[in-house]
């Protein structure tokens, strides 16, 4: 079962096309990354999963159920991470847990207490005193302890320094392992999401320009180093990019095939950063 089904999804503000018929399903047990600029339209998409915007056109299933007009009944089952940490700034985590209990049918307090012991989060601490970081954290151990079937992460590591982001990461590896928790996440930390994703989505102008397996997307780009004068036909290799060097030239390709392997031609794998770069810029992390 997809418990994220969007399908032609419009959005404008104005005469603004922010979202431009895009369609993509997220399976249960499955982690979806959603990548892209700035301005891409990401959050824009994650507004319309909540059930917090209206789609222009299009639709957007949220387990099973519509986002827009069923969104009280199915939000008991998602936990939401936002960019922006937000919770009453005079409430500690315990006095937060307490309110979010009565809120989902099965509320973890053991393992929300748990998770804020391995942050290192005070619990008895006011929210608005905690730094930016540890607000994340305690956004996401609230999210984690309604025990959801859908997780919502909208770049929760934004601005966050090296070990919070580590920590994060390594708490959403643990719940995978442990439930199988299905997970829908934009984010600009392509090294972090890397080792989780199941599928990559890249939004490119408010456009789905790719929707794959992590696997196969992979395999499929390759960045080549063809010495000067080098003249193999590569449009077969769907190039993508392409620098002009002082010994050569510099290519990645999309359409990789191990058949036009080349003693002169150095071929290389590419990280999950580095085809991201590739299809939308150089700017693409800003």
């Amino acid at each position: 079962m997809d418990l994220v089904a969007v399908d032609e999804l419009s959005v404008r503000y104005g005469r603004r096309l922010v979202l431009d018929r895009v369609s993509l399903a997220v399976p249960e047990g499955s982690v979806y990354v959603l990548l892209g600029r700035n301005g891409a339209g990401k959050s824009s998409l994650v507004r319309c999963l909540l059930g917090e915007q209206r789609p222009g056109s299009g639709s957007v299933r949220l387990l099973g159920g519509d986002a827009w007009r069923e969104r009280a009944a199915l939000l008991r089952e998602v936990g939401v991470v936002p960019e922006e940490p937000d919770a009453p700034p005079a409430m500690n985590a315990r006095e937060l847990a307490r309110f979010c209990s009565g809120l989902y049918p099965s509320w973890d307090g053991a393992g929300f207490a748990a998770r804020l012991e391995r942050f290192g989060v005070p619990s008895g601490v006011p929210f608005g005193q905690l730094s930016k970081g540890q607000k994340g954290q305690v956004t996401l151990s609230l999210a984690l302890a309604g025990s959801p079937r859908l997780l919502i992460l909208d770049d929760p590591t934004l601005g966050l320094d090296p070990v919070a982001r580590r920590a994060v990461f390594d708490e959403l590896i643990v719940d995978l392992a442990d439930r199988g928790t299905t997970v829908f996440l934009t984010s600009h930390d392509l090294a972090g999401v890397e080792g989780i994703a199941d599928r990559v989505g890249v939004l490119r102008g408010g456009r789905l320009l790719v929707d794959e397996e992590m696997d196969t997307l992979k395999q499929r780009f390759r960045r080549l180093r063809l010495p000067a004068g080098n003249g193999h036909d590569l449009e077969a290799l769907a190039p993508v990019s392409s620098v002009t060097r002082a010994w050569g030239s510099e290519v990645v390709v999309g359409a990789w095939d191990e058949s036009f392997a080349r003693e002169e031609v150095e071929v290389s794998a590419m990280t999950l950063e580095e085809i991201f770069l590739s299809l939308v810029g150089q700017e693409g992390l800003r």
